[in-house]
C-alpha cells in the first residue's frame, strides 16, 4: 500500500493505492517555503491522518512545491514519518513529479501551469535542465497568479473596456482597496491573484482578454521552454494547462513547438508510475 501526494501552493492531491484499489482525496496546499513546521504538521494531522483508512502504508512518495532543496525535503520527510508512521518516505519537487507523470521513462519537456508555473527538460530519469520560475513577482509566467496579476493590473489601470471592468468587479465583489490589501498586505497574494484567473477563462471570446492570455503563455514559452533542447515534445500539467488548452496549443504552434500530454493533475499517472516500479 503506497501513499502518493502532489502538493501545490493551493491544494494537495493524495492517493492511497495498491494493485486492487485507489482512494483519492484533497487537502490544503503544503509548501515548506511559505509554511512553518507546525502549520504543515497540523494539515497532516487534521486533514490527512483522519482520512487514511489503513495504517499499514509501506511507502510514501511526496512531490511538492517548495521541495527544491535538501533542507526542505528533509523537513517534509521528517513530518511525514512522524505523523503517518511510515519509515519509507521519498520527498521530491513537484517538478520531478510532473516529469514522471508526463514523460514516464521518456525524455521530454515537462511544464507545470497552475497557481504558479515551472518547467524542465527531463531525460527520462532525471531533470537535466531547469529554468528557475522565480515566483509570481519575478516570474511564474503563464500561471494562474500571472493571469490574475495581468487582469487586475489592466482593470485598475483602465486598460480594459468599461463593460469588462464592470463585469470583473461585479463577478468578484471587490473594491480597488480590497485588491491592493490582498496583494500587498495579506498572506498568499499568489493564491489570491490565481483565484481571479477564472475570469480570463470565462471571457476568452473577448479580444482584450484573449490577447492577455496569449501574451501570458507566449511569455511562458519564450522565457522558459525555448531554453530547452529543441525538437523535444512539450507536456503540460495543472489547472491552467487543462482549462486553457486551446490557447496554449495556438501559442505553441506559433512558436513551432510540439505539444504532447496535457493533464489537469499528475497524481493518477504517478500512481501508475510507482505501482509499475514496485512490480
Amino acid at each position: 500500500m503506497i501513499l502518493i501526494a502532489d502538493s501545490g501552493s493551493t491544494k494537495t492531491d493524495w492517493c492511497l493505492a495498491d494493485e486492487t484499489q485507489t482512494i483519492a482525496f484533497k487537502t490544503a496546499g503544503i509548501n515548506p517555503f511559505f509554511q512553518t513546521d507546525d502549520e504543515i504538521r497540523k494539515i497532516l494531522s487534521r486533514e490527512v491522518l483522519e482520512r487514511l483508512p489503513v495504517t499499514d502504508i509501506t511507502e510514501v512518495f511526496f512531490y511538492g512545491a517548495g521541495c527544491a532543496t535538501p533542507i526542505q525535503c528533509q523537513m517534509i520527510s521528517g513530518l511525514l514519518r512522524y505523523v503517518i508512521g511510515c519509515d519509507q518516505v521519498e520527498v521530491n519537487s513537484d517538478l520531478l513529479g510532473a516529469a514522471r507523470a508526463l514523460c514516464g521513462h521518456e525524455s521530454g519537456i515537462a511544464c507545470i501551469l497552475g497557481t504558479g508555473s515551472n518547467s524542465c527538460y527531463y531525460n527520462g530519469k532525471n531533470i537535466e535542465q531547469h529554468v528557475s520560475p522565480l515566483g509570481f513577482i519575478l516570474g511564474d509566467e503563464g500561471s494562474g497568479a500571472d493571469l490574475g496579476r495581468r487582469l487586475v493590473a489592466d482593470c485598475l489601470k483602465e486598460e480594459l473596456s468599461q463593460p469588462l471592468r464592470d463585469r470583473f468587479f461585479a463577478r468578484f465583489q471587490l473594491s480597488r482597496e480590497q485588491i491592493l490589501q490582498a496583494v500587498y498586505k495579506e498572506p498568499f497574494p499568489n493564491r489570491f491573484l490565481a483565484s481571479l484567473s477564472p475570469f480570463v477563462a470565462e471571457n476568452l471570446d473577448e479580444p482584450e482578454i484573449r490577447l492577455l492570455a496569449v501574451n501570458a503563455f507566449t511569455s511562458f514559452f519564450r522565457r522558459n521552454v525555448l531554453h530547452y533542447p529543441q525538437g523535444e515534445t512539450v507536456h503540460m500539467v495543472g489547472s491552467v494547462a487543462y482549462y486553457y488548452r486551446p490557447v496554449l496549443l495556438e501559442v505553441a504552434r506559433s512558436l513551432s513547438l510540439t505539444v504532447g500530454k496535457i493533464l489537469s493533475a499528475p497524481v493518477t499517472e504517478l500512481v501508475k508510475y510507482h505501482l509499475n516500479a514496485a512490480n
